[in-house]
């Protein structure tokens, strides 16, 4: 097989996995709509969503530790051995949200399961964006590494829009008391199902050449040195530390607002239906979806810093003005437009923020430097967008939100404004 062919199969198989972890993470959000009255008591639906955006943000904090034991793992034993783990844990999740029984039925224990399959769904998501940032990354090759690295968010949007489109058919062939009754748990037995598919697939991949390299110079080393991939290690590299966490605040943040939200500020704010907020959510993430290639590409040409750039500063810029606009869109043509447009903005960070980390670490550390910094950073950041968001609309200040997503948007300026053009020649790094 040639080095072409098996670096396609290669970037397809982590790809397709990828696809199916993100699948299940995200039909937690596109169903809230429809389940959350179902595991919390009876209330408004600004604060049974208050409620389910809550456990959304919990499974959030476990990211941070998954990012360190995969992340630790993948250093140690592999890519692909923590690729598989990782998946293994999000079917555990999806299948456990798939039976648990209702509130009505259980009580307390109905949120409390909840919480626990999103706490082994956040432990799963946390380990594989580490892993999978490195595996395509490393894979990837030297020439076009950001065109290829950005199919990490092809797939985890087309994970999105997967979970989105079950919903779309279950709207058509389900009324809406049978939707809220039983039809939210069907996507969930469908990420179970596709998760051991998943499994199966990342069993067959092949490791990197860099991770190969990197365990047959350990093998030399004397039984007893330390290993690499421990805290100690990550702390050798501060500055790319800070670097990954300053960069990621704002992107994670605009991300989660400009697509897990919308669905609910379209429904909760501008007025449109449920589904109408599924379509236009749909179609402005399929475009979204294309984006991410082309920009990946345009960084291997011009840099990723100035791509950064691009998208700090018009997201600084033109936040506020976006929701004021959105906040009186009352057609779906003209919602999916103002959408599209914070979604090319957004990009600029997501098509190439994996590359960008994997470009700041050497190979022996590469999985954790990547994975945890930025899932300490999307717990703070991105998994409370949702809840901060709705807090501010249920206490009268929704502004106060766009002016929050702006300030983090800023604060991410600032470190693209003044950290190091990262290297496109290669990633391999002296150990």
């Amino acid at each position: 097989m040639s080095g072409t062919s098996r670096r396609l199969r290669a970037i397809f198989g982590g790809s397709v996995g990828n696809l199916v972890e993100w699948y299940d993470w995200y039909a937690y959000s596109a169903f809230s709509l429809y389940f959350a009255r179902a595991f919390f008591p009876p209330a408004n639906q600004t604060i049974q969503l208050l409620n389910a955006a809550a456990v959304f943000a919990v499974g959030f904090f476990m990211r941070p530790l998954g990012g360190w034991l995969m992340g630790r793992y993948a250093d140690r034993h592999g890519r692909r051995a923590a690729l598989t783990a990782s998946v293994l844990l999000m079917c555990g999740g999806s299948l456990l949200i798939a039976v648990t029984p209702t509130y009505a039925s259980i009580g307390l224990a109905a949120p409390s399961l909840l919480v626990l399959a999103r706490l082994l769904q956040g432990l799963s998501v946390g380990g594989e964006y580490g892993a999978s940032a490195t595996y395509l990354s490393e894979m990837a090759g030297q020439r076009h590494r950001g065109f290829w690295s950005s199919f990490q968010y092809v797939t985890l949007i087309m994970g999105q829009l997967l979970a989105l489109g079950v919903l779309l058919v279950l709207q058509r062939v389900l009324d809406e008391e049978a939707l809220r009754a039983w039809g939210w748990r069907i996507p969930f037995v469908i990420g179970a199902l596709c998760a051991v598919v998943a499994i199966w697939l990342r069993r067959s991949l092949e490791e990197s050449a860099e991770f190969a390299a990197v365990q047959t110079a350990r093998a030399a080393r004397a039984a007893d040195a330390p290993p690499l991939a421990s805290l100690r290690a990550l702390a050798a590299h501060p500055r790319a530390v800070f670097t990954v966490v300053g960069l990621t605040a704002g992107g994670t943040v605009a991300f989660y607002t400009f697509t897990t939200y919308a669905q609910k500020y379209l429904v909760n704010t501008a007025g449109f239906s449920a589904q109408q907020a599924t379509l236009i959510n749909a179609v402005t993430l399929g475009g979204y979806m294309l984006l991410q290639p082309l920009v990946g590409a345009l960084s291997d040409v011009i840099g990723r810093r100035p791509v950064l750039m691009a998208f700090g500063i018009v997201g600084t810029l033109g936040t506020v003005p976006l929701f004021r606009a959105l906040e009186q869109v009352r057609t779906v043509p003209s919602a999916v437009g103002l959408l599209m447009l914070a979604l090319v903005a957004v990009s600029g960070y997501t098509a190439i923020n994996a590359v960008v980390k994997a470009e700041l670490f050497p190979t022996g550390v590469r999985a954790l430097g990547v994975g945890f910094p930025y899932a300490v950073t999307v717990s703070l950041f991105g998994g409370t967008a949702e809840y901060v968001a709705l807090w501010c609309k249920s206490i009268g200040h929704e502004e106060w939100f766009y002016w929050y997503v702006t300030g983090c948007i800023a604060l991410s300026l600032v470190v693209y404004a003044t950290m190091r053009e990262s290297s496109k020649s290669g990633l391999m790094a002296a150990e």
